[in-house]
């Protein structure tokens, strides 16, 4: 609810109640607001009152209507705008109401999002639930991303993410293969350094002899050993000579003794595992036959740290590989984002010049050349608003030119001064047609108030070009603002200069002119 308060006047402190709907406020009694103070017309203004909204409209008052300082023939005024009239201000006031609470907690049981936030019902079919719960679920996530990040930085950031996937997912594997592979290699390698220590040392070895056997070549000939430890099963080092009869202190090797004594029966595949610093393990035992049995025992085991160049190599090539793969796909990512990016942004700034055409009256409705369908129904909704728009200001024309201001006081005050002008003068009205002249312009122009009143300057005057410049100055004084306008004309045989000023209405436009003849020289 709305009300008036006069704030400065004879009446201030009075208070006025808008009642919903059309509220007149003026000197007459019929007016919904009476309003007796003098300078104030019968029918002055209108406050049209709908909800939280009130439109204030001109009734063609002799004086104006004035908010917050400016003039107006129509507009919306809020809480605590001024409207001034004569020798009174008035203030808007918006009154909360009691029943907006009630309002307010209906609002907030039934306020539900609309569907296409929330996807309504989930369909029953499997192929619907599938792309409902990605729609209006997975993609709720992302939005509410978006509500903190600019939508090209949410797609470079799900690119990254995608790229960074793809090719963990589609190199990694390869590379584990490629590891597999080697750690293969290497364990076939370690079965092949104890099946040389057996044939080395066969005479050795059948009389379980661990002591005489002989493993000089894994130290002579290196080929990425790091270190090995030969020992019984009890663990007592034999090999090499430099740690004889210690126990095994290594980690690795206490493993592989674990390892042995553990599966004494199923051990031919030997033991193989990665350690760190890129080295290998390797686990094997050393068997004997039984002469009692006729089964093979177990005589020793030998744990390999093995650290094979190849090892290192792979595991360098591998690193390459895998940010050759990494960047290569940003490169491709970073290209795919500009193709995204700008084949987006093209058919927005293609229908933000064509609004900016619309609102200039160059265009009448939007059309693309892009085929995106799912923005015809935006562009459906932007044509319709243009449309309505034109009906507007096509409604908004037509009450101007049917509410035009009355030019006959205007005229008047001009005929007024015209009484003291010393010089040749006329008076044109709103439509330049002659509404007044002196007799010194009578005498210049040729032109007989008598016969002449109310017709056309270009009809009564004896000169064209002479009414073409006068009308012309009168069209510059017009446009801009009333200011006088200079031109020059000969007139009965002399040069004269010929100044024009014009009085603007309240509706902005020129209702009188005024036009003055000095005589040069």
């Amino acid at each position: 609810m709305y009300k008036l308060v006069v704030v400065a006047g004879k009446l201030r402190g009075t208070e006025y109640e808008l009642a919903e709907g059309e509220n007149t406020l003026g000197r007459s009694d019929e007016c919904t607001v009476h309003f007796p103070v003098e300078g104030v017309s019968k029918k002055h203004l209108s406050i049209s009152v709908t909800g939280d909204v009130a439109y204030i409209k001109d009734l063609g008052s002799a004086n104006g209507t004035f908010v917050n300082g400016k003039i107006i023939k129509r507009t919306t005024v809020k809480n605590g705008d001024k409207i001034a009239l004569p020798d009174t201000i008035l203030q808007v006031v918006q009154v909360k109401e009691k029943k907006k609470i009630i309002k307010k907690k209906i609002k907030s049981e039934d306020d539900d999002e609309p569907d296409f936030l929330t996807g309504g019902d989930m369909p029953e079919n499997v192929a619907g639930k599938l792309i409902w719960l990605f729609k209006y679920r997975f993609m709720s996530i992302i939005h509410g991303i978006n509500n903190e990040y600019e939508w090209r930085i949410l797609i470079a950031i799900l690119l990254f993410i995608f790229v960074v996937v793809n090719v963990t997912l589609t190199i990694l594997p390869v590379l584990k293969t490629s590891k597999a592979l080697l750690l293969y290699e290497v364990a076939k390698r370690g079965e092949h350094y104890a099946d040389q220590i057996k044939r080395m040392n066969r005479k050795a070895l059948s009389i379980k002899d661990l002591d005489r056997v002989d493993t000089s070549f894994l130290e002579a000939n290196n080929m990425g050993i790091v270190s090995y430890d030969l020992f019984d099963i009890s663990g007592r080092i034999v090999r090499p000579l430099s740690r004889l009869n210690q126990y095994i202190d290594d980690p690795f090797s206490a493993q592989v003794r674990q390892w042995a004594e553990a599966n004494p029966r199923n051990i031919d595949n030997g033991f193989v595992v990665r350690l760190e610093n890129n080295e290998i393990g390797i686990g094997q035992v050393i068997k004997a036959p039984n002469m009692k049995t006729g089964e093979s025992d177990i005589v020793g085991v030998i744990a390999i740290r093995f650290k094979p160049t190849s090892i290192t190599e792979e595991a360098t090539k591998s690193q390459v590989a895998y940010f050759e793969a990494l960047i290569t796909s940003f490169i491709a990512s970073i290209i795919f984002f500009a193709i995204l990016y700008y084949l987006t942004l093209r058919p927005l700034e293609e229908m933000k010049f064509q609004i900016e055409e619309s609102l200039r009256g160059k265009r009448r409705t939007l059309e693309s050349q892009f085929l995106w369908g799912e923005l015809s129904p935006l562009r459906s909704s932007v044509n319709t608003i243009l449309q309505r728009l034109r009906e507007l200001q096509k409604d908004s024309m037509d009450d101007d030119f049917t509410e035009l201001e009355s030019d006959e006081t205007y005229v008047a005050s001009l005929y007024e001064f015209m009484q003291g002008a010393t010089g040749p003068v006329l008076i044109l009205n709103s439509e330049k047609n002659l509404s007044h002249i002196n007799g010194q312009a009578e005498d210049i122009t040729g032109i007989r108030e008598s016969s002449s009143l109310g017709m056309s300057l270009l009809d009564v005057a004896r000169e064209k070009g002479f009414a073409a410049t006068v009308m012309e100055l009168c069209d510059a004084s017009g446009e801009n603002g009333g200011t006088s306008q200079h031109g020059e004309y000969e007139l009965a045989g002399h040069p004269y200069s010929i100044y024009t000023v014009s009085l603007i209405g309240k509706d902005n436009f020129p209702k009188a002119f005024y036009v003055t003849f000095v005589q040069e020289g």
